[in-house]
């Protein structure tokens, strides 16, 4: 039971693992389970689903109609704590009818900060088991106050074989993207500049603040650069430009004489299908975030063998290496100051580091690339779909009911 239809984070997540273990039990002569799933966490999105390639829309409509009986059922809740039973905002709970008709009830959940709120330390202790996505995880859930029996480090798929650099041609990015600041310098053919691609939710937790600042107190318009910003609404209005504009004018930043390297941003909806695509259209990936679960897109940048800037804290610890990325130092821990994890700490990323590490990129270009394909390479080793159907099934056949 998972959010399949929102589009969103636990969405992408649970759809890695959907098919990742159905294409593994297809491969069994004798699969030890099926598998069933139901809308569950989040609201649909109509967008989301007309964007899925069309056999996975065939699978989710297969697998709604898997029959359990549910005293032979393992139930998986795999969204944030908070719609677990009993939910504490509309939705399906699950599990559906509570922790005592089914063999086995499961949460996956993550959070982006240094711990985890008492109601929620509660609803992982009624579960028999609790699964996150990282060792970061692990410390973050027992020091908080999760039973470290029930807390097992399951890692996150990535589809390697849709994310593949060698089966795509890169979008017309230049055709989606609205110019908000700055302009192209005045010798550059299109297509030739230097593209930063960032891709996030809008709100303050991702860092847009930080990756603006680094990015137009390093770059002018004369630097051939261009930064890309994939975002969409967060609890917030869809003026991304005038929040960007304001941003600017806000600050103490002074224009370059030669004007502002230019902005755009891509509000739009790029169908799941395409987002290789728009990966491929990119030289490097950059997302200073203060905190995540896992890094849905920079896992999917690093399979598409694009080299990555990203903060060295929280989720993306699990995979970062100097060998396969440009991890970004945390120059401190900062107070969260509204919201549901108000009074939690997370990671304030080094303006300053990142701005050196974007200009690295850009003078290095080959060594960037290297550091690309040794991402692809650790994403298949590490995190593909059949590696990570295995760690699963093993737990759910080994599991002690």
């Amino acid at each position: 039971m998972a959010p399949f239809l929102s589009g969103g984070g636990y969405s992408s997540e649970a759809w890695s693992y959907v098919l990742a273990l159905d294409e593994y039990m297809k491969s069994r002569e004798n699969p030890s389970f099926k598998l069933g799933i139901h809308q569950h966490g989040d609201l649909e999105s109509l967008e989301f689903w007309e964007g899925l390639p069309q056999n996975v829309r065939d699978l989710a409509i297969e697998l709604h109609r898997t029959d359990c009986r549910i005293n032979e059922t393992i139930v998986v809740c795999h969204s944030e704590p908070g719609a677990w039973y009993p939910p504490l905002f509309e939705t399906l709970p699950c599990p559906p009818t509570g922790y005592h008709d089914f063999l086995f009830v499961i949460g996956r959940t993550m959070f982006e900060t240094d711990r985890l709120n008492s109601e929620h330390v509660k609803r992982c202790n009624r579960m028999a088991s609790v699964w996150v996505p990282t060792e970061f995880h692990v410390s973050t859930f027992v020091q908080s106050g999760v039973d470290p029996s029930k807390v097992m480090k399951v890692v996150q798929p990535i589809d390697v074989r849709f994310f593949d650099p060698s089966k795509y041609e890169p979008l017309d990015i230049a055709s989606e993207g609205n110019l908000v600041l700055g302009a192209k310098a005045p010798n550059s053919s299109p297509g030739k500049e230097f593209v930063f691609l960032s891709v996030f939710k809008w709100e303050f937790r991702k860092g847009w603040d930080v990756l603006l600042e680094a990015y137009l107190k390093e770059f002018s318009k004369d630097d051939g650069v261009a930064l890309y910003l994939l975002t969409n609404p967060y609890h917030s209005s869809r003026d991304f430009n005038n929040k960007i504009v304001q941003f600017v004018e806000d600050s103490d930043m002074q224009k370059p004489a030669n004007g502002w390297a230019p902005v755009y941003v891509i509000d739009t909806h790029i169908a799941h299908i395409d987002l290789p695509r728009l990966y491929k259209a990119a030289n490097a990936f950059v997302l200073p975030s203060r905190g995540e679960g896992w890094g849905r897109p920079v896992v999917e940048a690093m399979a598409m063998s694009l080299p990555v800037i990203t903060t060295n804290w929280s989720g993306p610890t699990e995979y970062l290496t100097e060998e396969n990325s440009y991890p970004l130092p945390v120059e401190r821990k900062s107070e969260v100051t509204e919201g549901p994890f108000k009074g939690h700490l997370w990671a304030e990323p080094s303006v300053i580091k990142l701005q050196a590490l974007m200009r690295h990129v850009i003078s290095n270009v080959e060594e960037a690339r290297a550091k690309g394909r040794q991402a692809r390479k650790d994403m298949i080793n590490s995190f593909s779909p059949e590696i990570v159907a295995e760690i699963v099934t093993g737990y759910i056949t080994s599991t002690n009911y």
